[in-house]
């Protein structure tokens, strides 16, 4: 039985550390850059360094996170930090970005690249496609079955990573845009805010926590990893201490060695050290200072089994609740009764607003104790009784491995080089025969015959297993539609899990054999399914295949796509810096850009109107939550959709930009895109808003998202210039 790679997160030099004296085989950490954890401590330089040469002394590795998207101004930056990486002999880089995939494909080849969750990858399909592009490992999407992993290994050649513990995310993975939308901090920058787990109030309803999800634990499922082919085991929590660290890691540890000694005939169930070593490790994680526990999709997809509305998603040992304070100042105290285990002095917690207004991390300093469940403690003010207080680290925990890192750094030195990186302009191979013009997307064929009321260039269909089935029985019946094949563009479900191949190869087949031709994929997954269709059919990247920056748009350009969308969360600066005009054209034209000299931006479509799809879970919520409209603690209104197979939450009101249209056009960007998905088109609001976009008017009530300011970005260097 070959055991596979156990892999620990390193938020700290501290975690880091109990990481390795519990037994990992391998760690992975950030440094302040480009990391999905920026909120977290994370690693200088000279820590990285000191760290990697200290595992390389011990036979284990490192594996550097690059996990985030970038902007085409940060390219110069991206670039050194690979060149960097690449120098100081790290084992792998961990990367969301299609644009850092080209870099090291085209400048790196020699350093190892793990495709992170965030690429969204779930299916055999997209980990063939990567592998061609130079990846080694994908870190396969946490939504998917045993049963799917087990396929994928049977397709695929590339080395799986799979998480096994640790805090999950409601959305799937790399499809969240909540935190992004809610004030520019995304997820996919690493600023994610967790607005999954605030307090919202469904129309009618009472105020929960319906979208907090609780924490994965695959312990007991270790052998039906190990046995399905699964390269690594990882676990999360690079924002969390050297406890929690220390004890998930050695409860994996107990289970992976007591495999290893097993004999190859005998169930591990039936093992007696196998079974005592499965119940050690569980009581070690009984106190990792974690959520409630869910094997999540290895149950099913029925959501009741990794949602609990009536928790508040606080990470930690729960106290339980604040019974009353005393005291201002430095001397303000709270008291907590019938609490599961007493803190001391040293130790961290985590307190909750009950309105979930505020969240806060304290060192307690002073403890009183009032028996053997009750006792004061120090509290930062702005909280009160009913708050929730948890236990998140222990003082004597995170003081209980020896130290890795030399107290002395000054023999680790190096820094990334002050490089540009190298110019990586698109080419798209394929003819565009889509016109220029106003685009509609909906998500229900009934919405096509609304559509007649004011014509747009293409008819874009949001197609779910519901709608494809319909639109194939309609096809083969003959029954006339609006829009003929030729003038709609099949958009497809950016979740695309290895259960969902064969359903969608098929379709796609039909489709195609209908006379279906033009496409929009936006999974890695969906490229070789289209690619292998026949001869005359044209996909477009989606959205959902993020293109922030030129080497971004070069790599989607060289998987055949025709054409891309640029991504919801994109701002005008960066799109225009990402599709740069000619030199000459630049020259000539001032800031407008001269006719069919416009380069690339030719090939973009831009989304002008739309409801952006905040979560989408892999789940149909409709049974649990039959709710359909709910509200934020803040005021903020938003709408659930439920659809046959999963669930999305988009904003009430939409993202608008029409009123730009002018100025896009003047840019050089022609063709634009109306997404009134996932709800049913209404007659009156779709002609009011196609009129809108036609006569460059802003739509009442809508939102800039982050067309005007982008997401967060770093301040940049005074001497660093964009690529041309």
């Amino acid at each position: 039985m070959e055991i596979p790679e156990l892999l620990a997160p390193a938020g700290s030099p501290e975690a880091l550390d109990a990481a390795v004296a519990a037994g990992a085989d391998a760690v992975y950490l950030g440094l302040k850059t480009f990391n999905a954890r920026l909120r977290g401590a994370n690693f200088a330089y000279s820590q990285y360094e000191a760290a990697l040469a200290a595992l390389h002394r011990r036979g284990r590795r490192l594996y550097a996170a690059l996990n985030t998207v970038w902007t085409e101004r940060e390219a110069d930056k991206v670039y050194a930090l690979l060149a960097y990486f690449a120098s100081t002999g790290c084992d792998g880089v961990i990367l969301q970005d299609f644009g850092s995939l080209r870099f090291c494909a085209e400048h790196f080849p020699r350093l190892a690249v793990h495709a992170s969750t965030q690429m969204n990858v779930a299916s055999s399909d997209g980990c063939n496609l990567l592998s061609k592009h130079g990846v080694s490992r994908v870190v396969l999407s946490r939504e998917l079955s045993l049963e799917e992993i087990r396929a994928i290994r049977a397709r695929t050649t590339v080395e799986l990573e799979v998480f096994v513990h640790g805090a999950l995310c409601v959305s799937a993975s790399g499809l969240c845009l909540f935190s992004s939308y809610l004030g520019g901090k995304s997820a996919n920058r690493g600023m994610c805010t967790q607005a999954c787990r605030r307090l919202y109030t469904p129309e009618g309803g009472e105020a929960r926590y319906y979208f907090s999800p609780m924490d994965l634990q695959l312990l007991e499922k270790t052998p039906d990893l190990v046995t399905a082919g699964v390269h690594s085991l990882k676990i999360e929590g690079r924002m969390k201490g050297a406890d929690y660290t220390g004890n998930a890691v050695a409860a994996y540890r107990m289970v992976l060695d007591a495999l290893s000694g097993l004999d190859a005939n005998c169930p591990p169930e039936e093992d007696g050290r196998y079974r005592d070593a499965l119940e050690k490790a569980k009581s070690r994680l009984r106190s990792d200072f974690a959520r409630e526990k869910t094997l999540f999709h290895f149950e099913g997809d029925a959501p009741e089994r990794y949602l609990n509305a009536g928790t508040d998603g606080g990470t930690g040992i729960r106290l339980g609740r604040i019974v009353r304070t005393r005291g201002a100042g430095e001397k303000f105290k709270a008291y907590i009764a019938g609490a599961p285990c007493v803190p001391r002095a040293g130790d961290s917690i985590r307190l909750h607003r009950a309105d979930d207004s505020r969240r806060a991390t304290w060192k307690i300093h002073a403890l009183d104790a009032d028996g053997e469940a009750a006792f004061w403690l120090d509290i930062p003010d702005g909280f009160s009784e009913g708050d929730s207080v948890y236990l998140t680290q222990t003082k004597e925990a995170s003081l209980r491995a020896p130290p890795l890192l030399p107290a002395d750094l000054s023999a680790f030195r190096r820094t990334p080089g002050r490089v540009h990186a190298p110019s990586e302009a698109a080419v798209f191979r394929r003819a565009l025969s889509f016109p220029e013009g106003i685009y509609a997307a909906v998500s229900r064929i009934e919405d096509l015959y609304i559509a007649q009321a004011a014509r747009p260039e293409r008819l874009i269909l949001h197609l779910d297993r519901k709608e494809a089935a319909r639109l194939i029985r309609m096809g083969a019946e003959k029954e006339a539609l609006p829009f003929k094949c030729g003038e709609m563009i099949l958009s497809l479900d950016p979740f695309f899990n290895e259960g969902g191949r064969e359903p969608l190869s098929k379709m796609l087949g039909e489709l195609y054999a209908l006379g279906y031709r033009a496409f929009i994929v936006n999974n890695l997954g969906h490229i070789p399914l289209c690619a292998s269709l026949g001869d005359g059919l044209e996909y477009i990247a989606g959205p959902w295949l993020y293109t922030f920056n030129q080497s971004a748009a070069a790599f989607v350009a060289g998987t055949g796509s025709a054409a891309l969308v640029t991504p919801l969360e994109n701002a005008r600066q960066n799109l225009e810096r990402t599709f740069p005009l000619p030199p000459a054209v630049r020259a000539r034209a001032g800031k407008a850009a001269a006719p069919n000299r416009t380069g690339c931006r030719a090939r973009v479509f831009v989304t002008v109107f739309a409801y952006p799809p905040l979560f989408t879970i892999r789940s149909p919520l409709k049974q649990l939550y039959p709710f359909r409209a709910f509200e934020g603690s803040r005021g903020e209104r938003f709408a659930l959709s439920h659809e046959a197979s999963h669930s999305v939450v988009t904003p009430e009101s939409p993202f608008s930009i029409c009123d730009k249209i002018p100025f896009l056009r003047a840019a050089g960007f022609k063709r634009f895109i109306l997404d009134f998905s996932p709800h049913p088109l209404r007659k009156v609001f779709y002609k009011e808003t196609m009129r809108a976009a036609l006569e460059a008017r802003l739509v009442k009530g809508g939102s800039r998202f982050n067309w005007k300011d982008g997401f967060y970005e770093e301040p940049r260097p005074a001497s660093a210039a964009p690529r041309l």
